[in-house]
C-alpha cells in the first residue's frame, strides 16, 4: 500500500471511532436507562485513554520501529470494535472503548510520525493539508451513516462497521516499508529522557499547548452537538446528521483552502489569518445567541473552516521544532489535543443553560491563546517557511 494512503487511513481512526456513533448516544441512554453524562463517558473515556496510550506508543515506536506498533495497535482496535458491539451494559461498553482507544492511539501517533519521517518542507505541509481535507470527511459522513444504520438496524452494527473499515489499515501495516531510523535504546529511562527533552524545548511546548487549546470549542461542539440539535432544536437523527455534516464540511474546506495557500505564503501569516477568523466567528456566535439552528450552524461553520485552515500549518510548525525522537514528539502533540478533547466533551455534557453559548465563550479563549502565541512568542524557527 502507498505510504501516503496509509498515513491518511491511520489519521482517520479517531474520527471513525467517535463520530459514527454520536447519533446512538441518546439511544444508549434509553436502552440502558442511564443519564447523558454517564452515556457520554463512553466518548470521553475513549479520548482520555487514547491520550494516555499515545504517550506509550511514541517512545516504543522510536525504540522498536513504526511497523510493530501499527500491527499490534490496529489488531487490538479491530478486536475491541467487536467487543463494543457485544457490550451488554454501559460499563462493558466503556471498558471496550478503552481498548479501542489503545489501538486507535497507535494509528494516530504513527500517522504524524510517518509524515515527519517520510516527507519534508512543502511536501509535508501539503500532506498535512490533504489529511485535513480527508479527516473531516469522517465526521461529515460518519454521523449520517450511523443515523442510517440506527434507522434500519441495532446500534451494535456501527461498531461492526468500524472493524471492517480498519481492515485496509491492517493490510497497509503489514506491507509498510520501515523508514530508516537511528535505533534507540534505554527502555523506560530513555523514554522519560525523551519527554524531558521535549518539555525543555520551549518553542515546541508553547506551540503544542497553544494550538491544542484552539480545538477546545470544536471538541465541545462534537460532544454536545447531538444534544443541541436533537434535544434542543428537536431534530431527528437524520436531520442532525446533515447539520453535523455541514459543520464538518467547513473543516474540510478550510484544510483544502490551506493546501492552496501553503505554497509560497509564510506559515505565520496563514496562522494569524486563520486564528483571527476563528475568533471573529465565535464572537459572532456569542452575539447572535444561537436562538435557531441556522444562527448556531453558520458561525460554527466559519469557525471550523478557519480551524481547518490553521491545523496543517500549526502541525507543520510544531514538528519543525523537533529534530529527533519524532515518534515521541508526535505522540505528545496528539496527547495534548485529545486531553483537551476529553475535557471539552465531558464539560459540555453537563446541564448548561445554553450549550451554544458555552461553546462560543470557550472558542473565544481558545482562539485568542494561540493567536497571542503566534504574535508575541518567539517566531517559528528560521527554516519554517
Amino acid at each position: 500500500m502507498n505510504n501516503f494512503l496509509l498515513i491518511l487511513l491511520l489519521t482517520a481512526f479517531p474520527a471513525l471511532s467517535t463520530d459514527m456513533y454520536l447519533p446512538a448516544i441518546p439511544t444508549l441512554c434509553e436502552v440502558w436507562s442511564v443519564s447523558l453524562p454517564l452515556a457520554n463517558l463512553s466518548l470521553t473515556a475513549f479520548f482520555a485513554s487514547f491520550s494516555i496510550f499515545l504517550l506509550i506508543h511514541g517512545p516504543l515506536a522510536d525504540q522498536y520501529g513504526r511497523r510493530p506498533i501499527l500491527l499490534g495497535g490496529v489488531s487490538i482496535y479491530i478486536a475491541s470494535c467487536l467487543a463494543c458491539a457485544a457490550s451488554m451494559s454501559v460499563t462493558m461498553l466503556i471498558l471496550a472503548r478503552i481498548f479501542q482507544a489503545f489501538g486507535a492511539a497507535a494509528a494516530a501517533s504513527m500517522s504524524l510520525a510517518l509524515a515527519k519521517d517520510l516527507y519534508e518542507g512543502d511536501a509535508r505541509k501539503k500532506l498535512l493539508a490533504y489529511i485535513g481535507v480527508l479527516v473531516p470527511l469522517c465526521p461529515m459522513i460518519a454521523p449520517t451513516i450511523g443515523a442510517l444504520l440506527l434507522s434500519h438496524a441495532s446500534w451494535r452494527v456501527i461498531f461492526l462497521l468500524q472493524a471492517v473499515l480498519a481492515l485496509p489499515a491492517l493490510y497497509g501495516s503489514f506491507t509498510l516499508r520501515e523508514p530508516v531510523l537511528k535505533p534507540q535504546t534505554g527502555g523506560i529511562t530513555r523514554a522519560l529522557k525523551r519527554y524531558s527533552a521535549l518539555f525543555r524545548n520551549r518553542n515546541y511546548l508553547v506551540y503544542a499547548l497553544s494550538f491544542a487549546v484552539a480545538g477546545f470549542a470544536f471538541f465541545a461542539f462534537i460532544g454536545g452537538s447531538s444534544d443541541i440539535y436533537i434535544t434542543g432544536f428537536d431534530m431527528n437523527a437524520q436531520r442532525f446528521g446533515l447539520y453535523f455534516a455541514f459543520n464538518a464540511f467547513g473543516l474540510m474546506a478550510g484544510s483544502l483552502f490551506c493546501s492552496r495557500l501553503c505554497i509560497g505564503i509564510a506559515s505565520r501569516r496563514i496562522l494569524v489569518l486563520s486564528l483571527s477568523g476563528m475568533l471573529l466567528s465565535v464572537a459572532t456566535l456569542l452575539v447572535l445567541g444561537a436562538q435557531t439552528p441556522a444562527f448556531f450552524a453558520l458561525p460554527m461553520f466559519f469557525f471550523t473552516f478557519f480551524l481547518g485552515m490553521s491545523r496543517p500549518i500549526s502541525n507543520h510548525v510544531i514538528l519543525e521544532e523537533v529534530h529527533q525522537d519524532t515518534g515521541t514528539a508526535a505522540s505528545l502533540l496528539t496527547f495534548f489535543n485529545f486531553m483537551i478533547a476529553a475535557v471539552a466533551m465531558e464539560m459540555i455534557s453537563f446541564d448548561w443553560s445554553s450549550k451554544p453559548m458555552v461553546i462560543a465563550m470557550t472558542g473565544i479563549v481558545g482562539s485568542a491563546v494561540p493567536l497571542l502565541a503566534v504574535l508575541f512568542w518567539v517566531r517559528p524557527a528560521k527554516h519554517v517557511k
